[in-house]
């Protein structure tokens, strides 16, 4: 932001991954996902519920990952790669539940598309790398 005023920079610091907006959602977006698989089927405990709530709440935790090594250019791209991949895999998960009628059509268009706003941001901050791995 630009203080026309004064013309100097304005930028807002980044303290912690928490500060992430990428992170912020992907971890929203999980919770979310957390809440509505309690009322899956008991019998998809330990198949599809678990698969869904491990692979979005990893978007998460590969974003802290990448945070922490983000003096590493290639390893904080890696990391941020793999918080991709975990945010397909649970758009697949999220494409089961809506064939087994765990979720209506209109939730899983929300939910899809907020992973492809997250996928939008992980590629803007790899493209961008060198922005946060200074």
């Amino acid at each position: 932001m630009i203080d026309e005023g004064r013309r100097t920079k304005i930028t807002l610091r980044i303290n912690s991954v928490r500060d992430l907006e990428v992170y912020r959602l992907a971890f929203d977006t999980a919770m979310e996902i957390f809440e509505i698989s309690r009322s899956f089927p008991k019998e998809e405990k330990y198949s599809l519920t678990d698969q869904i709530r491990r692979s979005s709440r990893s978007v998460c935790t590969n974003l802290a990952e990448a945070w922490r090594k983000r003096r590493y250019k290639a390893v904080f791209i890696n990391k941020l790669t793999d918080a991709a991949q975990e945010a397909a895999e649970t758009q697949t998960w999220l494409e089961f539940t809506l064939e087994c009628n765990y979720i209506s059509e209109e939730m899983f268009e929300r939910l899809d598309g907020k992973y492809e706003h997250i996928f939008a941001m992980l590629i803007t901050m790899e493209r961008k790398a060198e922005t946060f791995c200074k």
